[in-house]
């Protein structure tokens, strides 16, 4: 067994300082027995921070040299808290307080609050959300449920990196915020739920700290009170303090620096909420005396598993990389990681699904492995995989697919659309399965074309979005199927993927897995665009990406699968490329240096068959993406569009939808528009051989769309009921 895996408690009757030391490693003994002065531990991905830090304080108290109620532990989790918690008592030490920053602040807020400002401490509002919603609705600003989510987000990010409302436009322009709405309405919002809860005398978790700050800042009477109480501090995942946080644990030191803090630079993936590692890697410069200790000996991971992550971090940029750790396993070797490559989506799903039935059935029990993926709207197809596998499975930080709201009121609309039949004007002349459900859900205010951002409104469009690509691969496969039947299909899914669960396979976004570790560990869907994440423009904002990758490489134990598609659905084009964070890593990729390494990653060859042989006009290549097949040639081949007739179109377009109260999507499709651009009809046989120009749709607006095609003037087009 190796040390970080041993029990904390140390032998029974072993009442000397020196018992709590048994077991740790040189670097986490340097860790337990330095007490005095600022001490800095980098402590990578398996290598016993916790229990480093919880033996320092443990040693402390056991040689006398710390009092227990002198200590203040603070972490970023309840859930961490408790367990550091459980682990002092363990040690002798369970009179040391432990808390996440919110809560130690919010007890002293509490106490001193009757002598600092009199009266009760206003009340604690645990959901911000309803506030936020009235504050728009004040300022005429109508928030839907995601932006409402996002929009609280900015009011978060705001206060903990101490921006007043009037200072916010400037500084999340500067700081490159992807903001949710135009930030001079966010200012006037914030503002207004600002002025809201002071109106109603309750504040929210953000006050908790900045009220705390104000108290100490104001009255150095109650200050020196709490750096009496609190002489030593640690400070666990100091990667992740905010401006805010850090502020406050200025406060409770004063001019001490009995300060003992934890991180890696290398697992900072919240920036987005205001964390910062530059506390920690500026740390030796604001103590030059403090004492560093690297904990690199990984007790978690194999050693081929911490090859990888180590090679991972080698090729990152940055200044957080440049304080890399380089971690070294003390595990016996395992099997090497997995790298698969799949023809498609449902392909991968499937064939993860397989390979996690065979662990379990080697033994590996199911609550050991986790399939982890970068946003929470590619569970849906691993969900169904692991149902159709017979593996029970556990969703974490999220709901289940069908359980999402989005996805809920897009079913709901698709069933109501089918019960209508040919009644409905949202369907008319539409007769491709997949174009009904992208003009019924267009009609719910769903869009083609993503927001902007990565926040709640971009997640609630990926999970409709993959409800559209679940519909399109119905189609695809069950070719004259209609609305009812898709609405059973979705109801027949929704039911194998509720069938009651016993501990079973953790499904994540890698986000929700921070902080928690498997023996199998299968990361999903490893493309460009996915991870990188598209909207990650900055360079800063693809290095961590990349580092999120690394925090997903690191919660392995023994075994690791590495996975993408090359296309999204069964039959589609190979376009897609394997994560730009593998090349040099994933076998017979280029290295930056030029060469490939390793043998040919696993490849799984097709199993289901293409389309007809329609061929691009273009390079002649066999065509299968519906889009492509409306076009008559591959997206990337060139164009020969008449620019000007397209914008042409698509203002003509957007009056035909405005006067009948339709989505533009119901008079012609972008790619239709796109085809009659290229092709340039002048008859109405030329006109009707284009893909999406039906025969309703040539006698309702054929005359209109020769026109513009000719130059002219459209006449317009023919009423709704012609």
């Amino acid at each position: 067994m190796t040390s970080a895996t041993h029990s904390s408690s140390f032998p029974a009757g072993a009442d000397s300082a020196d018992a709590v030391l048994l077991g740790l490693d040189p670097e986490q003994r340097q860790v337990a027995t330095t007490l005095r002065g600022p001490v800095c531990v980098l402590a990578g991905a398996g290598t016993g921070k916790t229990r480093a830090i919880t033996h320092r304080i443990a040693y402390g108290v056991r040689s006398g040299q710390l009092m227990p109620a002198s200590v203040l532990a603070v972490t970023f989790t309840n859930r961490a808290a408790g367990e550091m918690r459980g682990r002092l008592r363990s040690l002798g030490a369970g009179g040391v307080q432990a808390r996440t920053f919110h809560s130690a602040a919010l007890r002293q807020l509490q106490y001193f609050w009757p002598k600092a400002i009199g009266g009760d401490v206003p009340r604690l509002v645990e959901r911000k959300v309803q506030l936020v919603a009235e504050a728009g609705a004040r300022c005429r600003i109508r928030l839907d449920r995601g932006e409402l989510r996002d929009v609280t987000g900015e009011i978060e990010w705001a206060k903990v990196t101490q921006t007043v409302p009037s200072d916010y436009p400037a500084a999340a322009l500067k700081a490159g915020r992807e903001a949710p709405r135009d930030m001079a309405e966010i200012a006037q919002i914030y503002g207004t739920y600002e002025q809201l809860k002071r109106d109603r005398g309750v504040i929210d978790f953000e006050d908790v700290l900045l009220l705390t700050v104000g108290i100490l800042q104001d009255r150095h009477d109650i200050a020196e009170q709490i750096r009496t109480q609190y002489q030593h501090f640690v400070v666990d995942e100091y990667q992740d303090v905010s401006p805010l946080q850090q502020r406050l644990l200025d406060l409770w030191l004063g001019e001490r620096d009995s300060l003992c803090v934890v991180g890696d630079a290398s697992q900072t993936i919240y920036s987005f909420t205001g964390a910062t590692p530059d506390h920690l890697l500026n740390f030796r410069t604001r103590y030059p005396q403090a004492t560093l200790v690297k904990l690199v000996r990984d007790y978690r991971s194999t050693p081929q598993v911490v090859h990888l992550a180590n090679g991972l971090l080698g090729q990152a940029k940055g200044r957080a990389a440049e304080h890399r750790l380089e971690l070294v396993s003390q595990r016996e070797p395992g099997p090497d990681p997995v790298y698969a490559e799949y023809p498609d989506e449902p392909a991968e799903a499937e064939g993860v699904a397989l390979r996690i039935r065979d662990l379990i059935a080697a033994g590996v029990p199911a609550g050991e492995i986790a399939v982890l993926y970068r946003i929470n709207a590619q569970s849906e197809v691993y969900e169904q995989a692991l149902a159709d596998a017979g593996v029970p499975y556990q969703l974490r930080g999220a709901e289940r697919f069908f359980e999402r709201g989005e996805v809920q009121k897009a079913i709901l609309a698709l069933r109501g659309a089918a019960r209508s039949g040919g009644n409905d004007p949202l369907l008319d002349d539409v007769v491709e399965l997949g174009s009904q459900v992208r003009a019924v859900l267009s009609a719910t205010g769903w869009t083609a074309e993503p927001p902007a951002g990565s926040g709640a409104v971009r997640d609630q469009w990926e999970s409709v979005a993959a409800l559209v690509r679940l519909a399109e691969d119905f189609a695809r496969s069950r070719p004259g199927a209609t609305l009812a039947d898709l609405t059973v299909e979705l109801d027949e899914r929704r039911a194998a993927q509720h069938a009651p669960t016993v501990q079973g396979v953790t499904l994540a976004s890698l986000h929700a897995a921070k902080g928690l570790e498997w023996d199998a560990v299968f990361l999903a869907g490893l493309t460009d665009g996915m991870i990188p994440i598209t909207y990650a423009k900055t360079d800063e904002q693809v290095e961590e990406e990349r580092r999120l990758l690394y925090v997903g490489v690191t919660r392995a134990r023994h075994h690791l699968t590495l996975s993408w598609a090359l296309s999204r659905a069964p039959g589609g084009r190979p376009s897609r490329r394997p994560s730009r964070f593998l090349n040099g890593l994933r076998p017979g990729s280029a290295a930056p240096g030029g060469r490939a390494g390793g043998p040919a990653a696993e490849r799984t060859p097709r199993t289901r068959g293409r389309r007809g042989p329609t061929l691009c006009r273009v390079c002649g290549r066999t065509l299968t993406e519906a889009g492509e097949l409306k076009l008559m040639r591959c997206e990337d081949c060139p164009s020969d569009m008449d620019e000007g007739l397209y914008e042409r179109l698509r203002e003509w377009r957007a009056g035909q939808a405005k006067e009948q109260g339709l989505p533009a999507y119901c008079v012609f499709t972008d790619k239709t528009l796109v085809a009659i651009a290229e092709a340039a009809p002048s008859e109405e046989g030329e006109l009707s051989m284009i893909s999406g120009v039906g025969g309703r749709k040539l006698d309702r607006y054929g005359a209109d769309v020769l026109a513009i095609c000719a130059g002219q003037e459209p006449g317009g087009g023919q009423p709704d009921d012609a």
